[in-house]
Order: C-alpha cells, then sequence, then structure tokens
C-alpha cells in the first residue's frame, strides 16, 4: 500500500494508490511570505478526454490563488492521465479518486480543513461528492451544467460553496449554470455566484480577475494561522 506522508517540501510530486492503480499528485505549501493555514484544498482537473489535467491554467491559478491565502493545495490527475493509472470513467471513476486523495489528505493532516476545487469536469466531480466528503468549502469554476452529466441528482453539499463563472464561456453555457443555480431550492446556505464579465471558459486573459475571485471568496473562510 503506497500511503507516504504529507510532504514538508515548498513542492512535492508524490504518487498514492488509488483504485484503479496509482495516482500522480503534486502537494504545494503556501507561498514563503504568507501565514500558512491550517488548511488543504484539493482541486480538481477539467475533462481527461479533452486534454485536461492537473497542469492545466486555471487549475494552477487557482491553487496559486488559493497558496496566496496560506492554503496548502494538492493537485493530482485523475486516472488516465499523466502517471496516473487506469481509463477514463466518465465521471464515475474519477470520483473514486478523489475520495482517495482525500482519505490520503485525512489521514496524513486530520487537523486542517478540507476544502474542495474543481474546473468544468472537475467541478461536476467534486460538487458530486461533496456531501459526503464534507468540505469546509466548495469551488466550483464554469460547473458544466446542461452538458452530458446529471447535475439534477447530485446531493448538493450544506458547506459554503462558491461557483465562478466566465459570462462570455463558449463551453459552459453560462444561462445554463444560472438556471441551475435557480432551480436549488431550500439549500442553505445556498451557493454564491460569482460573474466575471467578458470571461470565457479558460478564462483567457482574465486568469488574474479568477485568482483574485478565488482570493476574496477564500479569505472569509479561513481559520487562524497554524501556530
Amino acid at each position: 500500500m503506497n500511503s507516504p506522508a504529507f510532504p514538508t517540501a515548498d513542492l512535492a510530486a508524490l504518487a498514492l494508490d488509488g483504485p484503479a492503480g496509482a495516482l500522480e499528485v503534486t502537494v504545494e505549501r503556501p507561498d514563503a511570505d504568507v501565514p500558512a493555514r491550517p488548511v488543504v484544498a484539493v482541486v480538481c482537473h477539467p475533462l481527461s478526454t479533452e486534454g485536461g489535467t492537473m497542469h492545466n491554467k486555471v487549475v494552477t491559478m487557482t491553487a496559486r490563488a488559493l497558496r496566496e491565502c496560506g492554503a496548502t493545495t494538492v493537485r493530482f490527475n485523475f486516472r488516465g492521465v499523466g502517471q496516473s493509472g487506469g481509463t477514463f470513467d466518465d465521471g464515475r471513476g474519477e470520483a473514486d479518486d478523489l475520495r482517495a486523495v482525500v482519505a490520503w489528505v485525512r489521514a496524513q493532516r486530520p487537523d486542517a480543513a478540507l476544502w474542495l476545487a474543481g474546473f468544468s469536469f472537475g467541478a461536476y466531480v467534486s460538487l458530486s461528492v461533496a456531501a459526503e466528503l464534507a468540505p469546509s468549502l466548495l469551488f466550483s469554476i464554469a460547473p458544466p451544467a446542461g452538458r452530458s452529466w446529471d447535475f439534477e441528482s447530485i446531493t448538493l453539499p450544506t458547506c459554503p460553496w462558491v461557483i465562478i463563472q466566465g459570462e462570455a464561456d463558449e463551453i459552459v453555457d453560462p444561462q445554463a449554470v444560472y438556471d441551475w443555480i435557480d432551480s436549488i431550492d431550500g439549500l442553505v446556505p445556498g451557493p454564491t455566484l460569482v460573474k466575471i464579465p467578458e470571461t470565457t471558459h479558460f478564462f483567457h486573459r482574465k486568469l488574474m480577475d479568477l485568482r483574485g475571485a478565488v482570493k476574496h471568496a477564500a479569505r472569509a473562510h479561513l481559520p487562524e494561522p497554524a501556530p
């Protein structure tokens, strides 16, 4: 069983045992000039079959923004991507991959708050298990509502939840996202929607706006710095 200790280096690459083979993982600690917070944020990447990896610019910018707030970030490749074993499973197996990463984080950092974030397909995967995994905060960036994944049957989380959507998204219809949010009834607290004007799916020329939106939302939920 490959369950390495949580790294203490600023940047560490490692492999975890996953349900379909090894999972390629990158752990990054907060920036040196930022007080470290007892938070580990796991960030999920976009659709594997369309070239999505943990090195996607939206994923890395989201992780960067969270580290600038003092969180430690964990990025990983879903099954069949990079050095991760297995093959694409349309969200079902990828949810199991996320469960395995979160189980490792919680075993290694039991005193840290867990945050989840996902971009596009990664937003769907992280949302699909958020009620089960019970993070302290959830970020859904360009969630693919209105596409081929079933958002209607997801058990929605009751944690603070931030949805960030580009208003000029050419892949995920922004209005489908807004309609889905409007259909959410009785959830307390409900999601907070952040719209970024003139922004496409991959946030071309708007990555700094994404960074600012993530940091602004995260600051309200940060625990006190670790001793």
